[in-house]
Formats: structure tokens, sequence, C-alpha cells
């Protein structure tokens, strides 16, 4: 049995690490409400370049672009973004374990064969694919301390240029997506070539009709870095705020369960101080009995 001056010691160090909890959650739910501002404010503009190029490319006749172009599919580059720390619940666990899945189950092939590349964002995604060996195109770590949209911009560079070199065929992003502070989903998207734009029904008759000054064409291929650029901010917002939400979460855990083992210690500590007091109340009368009878 622990003595009480351990008991004492195992009550301060717990107190200690209630402390830590506590104040990881106070920063989590700051950082958690300003990247969840973010996102909202990133989907619509999102949301609007997507809408301009599904108008505006299918009116264009024998339009050529590389980021557009469909090909055979010999080498795909998987891009995992993760989070740069830990003590986040099953955060990055679970984000991985996902994606080490979709690679077996739907590239197997192109990784038997050495043609799948993984593009790693943050450092538990790094950490995780280097230790096993897979084979890396580029990396982006400790993105989520200070996040700008520089960053996205330097991930979009890195991919482009990989894909315009045909290093690889096909890019896609495993993230996780936000959806509330006790939700988040991993998902999959297409991110290179860009999927088809489809206009919706009577969008092409009426945008036809206008004239664009640089032209359309000009237009679209400002637009579709700027769209990748979009894309990679929201979805680098998506997973930090889930991130932050999920830090939340097993920090009110963590503080919650330390406050049950102190009532528990606190317990045990004066169960075994009685114990104690009484074992020394029994020897004193004990010795006095003793002493009498002498």
């Amino acid at each position: 049995m622990a003595t009480l001056r351990e008991i004492r010691d195992r009550i301060g160090s717990i107190k200690n690490t209630e402390k830590i909890t506590k104040a990881m959650k106070m920063i989590a739910s700051v950082k958690f409400r300003k990247a969840q501002q973010n996102v909202v404010a990133a989907r619509p503009y999102a949301r609007k370049i997507s809408d301009i190029l599904r108008n505006l490319i299918p009116t264009i006749e024998s339009f050529d672009n590389e980021l557009l172009k469909q090909r055979e599919t010999k080498k795909v580059c998987v891009v995992v973004v993760a989070a740069d720390r830990g003590l986040c619940g099953s955060f990055n666990t679970n984000l991985l374990k996902t994606a080490t899945l979709l690679i077996d189950e739907k590239y197997g092939e192109y990784l038997r064969n050495h043609d799948l590349t993984v593009f790693p964002i943050g450092k538990k995604a790094y950490d995780y694919f280097n230790k096993r060996n897979y084979d890396l195109y580029a990396r982006a770590i400790n993105v989520f301390d200070r996040l700008t949209f520089d960053d996205a911009q330097n991930i979009v560079k890195d991919i482009i240029r990989g894909y315009i070199e045909k290093r690889f065929d096909k890019v896609v992003i495993i993230y996780n997506e936000f959806k509330s502070v006790v939700q988040s989903k991993t998902v999959e998207e297409v991110f290179l070539p860009i999927p088809p734009f489809e206009a919706a029904e009577g969008e092409k008759t009426k945008i036809s009709n206008y004239i664009f000054e640089p032209s359309s064409i000009e237009i679209v291929n400002n637009l579709l870095p700027r769209h990748l650029n979009t894309q990679v901010w929201r979805i680098l917002l998506e997973s930090f705020a889930s991130e932050q939400a999920a830090r939340m979460t097993a920090m009110d855990s963590a503080t919650t369960n330390a406050n049950d083992l102190l009532q528990l210690l606190n317990l045990t500590y004066n169960r075994a101080r009685q114990a104690k007091i009484t074992t020394e109340i029994l020897e004193i009368v004990g010795g006095a009995e003793a002493l009498n009878k002498a």
C-alpha cells in the first residue's frame, strides 16, 4: 500500500496536470472560435469561384488547360492533412488510419508498383508516413502554428509543379472536414486534374450573351490557380478547426478524469491517515496499559 507521502505527492502531481489541461482547453477554445470564423468566411468565396468556373468553362469551345485535362492515371499523389501537434484525442489517429486504409484498398496497385507518392501536411502526418517508408513527394510541417494564405499557395505551387512535370497524373487530398465541435468527417477529394465543371441548366445560354474583357479563356486561366489556392486554404482551415475542436474535447475529458482521480485519491489519503492515527492511538493505549500492569 502506498504511503501517505506517496499519495500526497501524487495528488499534487494530478493537480498540476489538471491546471495544464484546463489551460490547454482555454487556449484551444480561443483558437477554435477564430478558426471557425475563418472557415465560415472562406467557404462562400471558394464556392463562388467554383460557380463562376462551372458556368463559364462549358461556354468555351476547344478550351485546353493542363490542370483540367483528363489523362491516363499512371502515378498518384496522396496529400494527407493532419496536425503538427498531439493531445487532440483521436484526431490524428483516425485520419491516418483512414488514409492508410484508403491507400491500401483504392491505390494499392500503385503503391506496390512504387507509383504512389505521399505529400504529408502537418508534422504528425510526416512522422507517420516517413517511419513507414512511403515515397514522399514533398512535406509541409509546422504550418498550423501561424497559418497564412501563403502556406496554401506554397503547397499548391509544389503540387502543380509535380503535376505539370508529370511526376503524377492524379492528386487526391484526405483531410478532416469540420462539421461541429463534437463532429468532423474524414473526406477524400480529387484535387488534380480539376474535376469537370458542368454548368447548371440555363446558365450556359445566359453567360454566352456576355462579352468578356479580357477574353473568357484568359479569365479561366487566371481563375484556375486561384480556385486551387482557395480550395487548399479552405481545407487547411477545416482541418485546423477540427483539430482545435478535438483538442477542446480531449482536454475537457482529461480535466474531468483528473477531478475524478483527485476525489478517489483524497478519499484514499483520508482513509490511510485515519488508519495511521488509529494505529498510533492503539499503540499509545497499549503502552499505557503495559505500564500500569508493570
